[in-house]
C-alpha cells in the first residue's frame, strides 16, 4: 500500500494536481510573510552598535545565502531519486530548481557585495566563502546550459543528475569555509550547537525572514515544476485535457 501511494504521488499527473491546488496559495502566503519580515527588520529594529544601519541587509542576504545552498542539496536528493528509482518527476523537479537556485545565489552574492562596501571597504573580495558561493552560482548556470544543450531530454536528465551529485561536494566547502580558512567573512551567528550571538530584537525578524523566504522559494519551485511538467508531458492526454 505504501509503495502504491509513493508511486501515485510520484506520478507527474498526481503531483501536478496537488501543486495546482496548493502552489499559488503557498506562494502568496509566504510572499506576504516575507514582506512583513523585511518591514520588521528594515524599519523596526535598532541600528547595530558597530555596523550601524548597514547590517539590515542580513534580512535579505542571510535567507538568500541559506537557500542557495539548500536548493542545491534538494536538487541532489531529487537527482539521486531519479538515478536510483527512475522517477521522471524527480528529474523534472531537479531541472526546475536550477534556474531558481541561480537567481537566489546571484541575489546572495549581490546583497553580500552591498554589505561589503561599508563593512570591508570593497564590494568584492576573493574570500573563501564568497569564492565558493561564486562557484555554486557558476555550477547552477552550467547545469542549466548543459540540460538545454541536449535534444534528448532523457540523456540530459541523466548527465544533469550525475553532475549535480558531483557538484554537491561544494556545499560543505561553503558551509565550513570560514572555519577552514582565514577569511574576512564572519562565522555563522546562528548554529544548532550554540546560543545565537545576535540580540533577540534583531534575531527574531531574521528567523522570521528565513522561514518566510524558504516558503517563498519552495512556492516558486512548485510553480516552476508545474511548468516543466507541462512542457515535458505535453503530448499526454491528461495535459491536453487541462
Amino acid at each position: 500500500m505504501i509503495k502504491k501511494f509513493f508511486h501515485q504521488f510520484a506520478s507527474p499527473k498526481s503531483y501536478f494536481a496537488i501543486a495546482n491546488k496548493f502552489g499559488k496559495p503557498v506562494l502568496a502566503f509566504f510572499f506576504l510573510l516575507y514582506i512583513g519580515a523585511l518591514v520588521w527588520g528594515l524599519f523596526f529594529t535598532p541600528p547595530d552598535v558597530v555596523q550601524g544601519d548597514s547590517y539590515r541587509i542580513i534580512y535579505m542576504h542571510v535567507p538568500a545565502s541559506f537557500m542557495a545552498q539548500i536548493l542545491f542539496v534538494v536538487m541532489a536528493i531529487t537527482s539521486a531519486v531519479f538515478l536510483i528509482w527512475k522517477l521522471k518527476l524527480a528529474a523534472y523537479v531537479s531541472k526546475s530548481i536550477a534556474p531558481i537556485g541561480a537567481i537566489v545565489t546571484f541575489f546572495a552574492l549581490f546583497s553580500g557585495s552591498i554589505w561589503g562596501i561599508p563593512t570591508w571597504g570593497t564590494w568584492w573580495q576573493w574570500d573563501a566563502r564568497i569564492t565558493s558561493t561564486l562557484i555554486l552560482f557558476i555550477m547552477y548556470l552550467g547545469l542549466i546550459s548543459l540540460h538545454a544543450s541536449f535534444e534528448n531530454k532523457d540523456k540530459a536528465d541523466k548527465f544533469f543528475s550525475v553532475l549535480v551529485l558531483i557538484g554537491v561536494v561544494n556545499i560543505p566547502v561553503i558551509k565550513k569555509s570560514v572555519d577552514w580558512w582565514s577569511t574576512l567573512h564572519q562565522s555563522a551567528s546562528i548554529t544548532l550547537t550554540s546560543k545565537p550571538s545576535i540580540d533577540p530584537v534583531m534575531l527574531y525578524p531574521l528567523m522570521f525572514s528565513i522561514v518566510a523566504f524558504i516558503g517563498l522559494i519552495f512556492g516558486l519551485v512548485i510553480l516552476s515544476s508545474q511548468n516543466e511538467i507541462l512542457k515535458r508531458e505535453k503530448y499526454k492526454s491528461w495535459v491536453k485535457n487541462i
